[in-house]
């Protein structure tokens, strides 16, 4: 399994980066699945489904399944901040990339995403300077990068041109879970 993460503020542009990041992988024959960190409360399920109505009665874990998917809700007691790790333990053995949005500080190899500040906007701080896991940048602005890198630099849009470079340096990115436990 190989391993890469998407840093970067809301709206930089992650999700879109890994959406089509995703088909590019597929189109070579991978299976790829995606770890996502989501702030504060959220829910994939809805009032009135069985699901919903057994987590409301105080299930700590709801499965659900049927031929096509499956999905795990799991209820804390208290708020748990899991780490990237214990979520790349839940997924399926089978799986050739993980694609990993959020967890900007993570001990991971990752992929800063920024977009150009717009005047009058505030600049946020950039990762690659200081962040040894950053090996790459994808920008709407190479020319406008903050400060001069030596790290590959990506076209926001160019999902295709970053496929080829995560599966041409595909060895830099075999996960390795018993370093992180």
């Amino acid at each position: 399994m190989k391993v890469i993460a998407f840093a970067g503020y809301s709206g930089a542009g992650k999700t879109t980066l890994v959406e089509r990041l995703i088909p590019e992988l597929k189109r070579h024959g991978l299976r790829v699945s995606v770890v996502k960190h989501a702030h504060h409360k959220f829910d994939i399920d809805h009032p009135g489904k069985d699901t919903y109505r057994h987590r409301e009665a105080g299930a700590f874990e709801v499965v659900v399944a049927s031929d096509k998917r499956l999905a795990l809700m799991r209820e804390f007691e208290r708020p748990a901040e899991l780490k990237v790790h214990h979520l790349i333990a839940e997924l399926y053995d089978g799986v050739d990339w993980v694609l990993i949005e959020g967890f900007k500080h993570s001990d991971l190899h990752k992929i800063e995403v920024m977009r150009t500040v717009e005047p009058g906007q505030a600049a946020r701080p950039v990762l690659y300077p200081d962040d040894p896991f950053i090996c790459a940048i994808a920008t709407d602005s190479a020319a406008k990068l903050p400060e001069p890198t030596g790290l590959p630099v990506f076209d926001l849009d160019d999902a295709a041109g970053v496929a080829q470079w995560l599966m041409a340096n595909g060895e830099r990115f075999d996960y390795h879970p018993e370093i992180h436990e």
